[in-house]
């Protein structure tokens, strides 16, 4: 969390593309220590992923804040996009109230994502 970006995982009991819903959000910590950028710990990830798996669910999504930035997911985000099944959740933290996006990233294709609060 501030003043670095906060980063985790969305659990779901499908990925969204098939119609999954979000059950669980678990907040990781940001092993990259920035305001710039996030890397899951490596650890914590593979403990969430064994419990994820072992309660059969899926990850549905990752999310990170943005702290000085858009809710838009940047090169750099872009980049390191490896779960193409799993939408990428950021919350910025530039604008008041903060604005939260998802986004699909599959091969570097981004296409936001609206997302429904029942």
């Amino acid at each position: 969390g501030l003043p670095d970006e906060a980063c985790g995982l969305i659990t779901g009991d499908a990925h969204a593309h098939e119609g999954g819903r979000p059950i669980r959000l678990l907040p990781l910590p940001n092993a990259a220590g920035s305001p710039y950028r996030y890397l899951i710990d490596a650890r914590a990830q593979l403990a969430a992923m064994l419990d994820i798996d072992g309660r059969g669910e899926v990850v549905w999504g990752i999310f990170h804040s943005h702290v000085a930035s858009a809710a838009a997911p940047s090169a750099t985000d872009i980049g390191l996009a490896v779960y193409p099944d799993s939408l990428y959740v950021i919350c910025s933290l530039a604008s008041d109230p903060p604005g939260i996006r998802a986004w699909s990233i599959r091969e570097g294709d981004v296409a936001e994502v609206l997302l429904q609060v029942d």
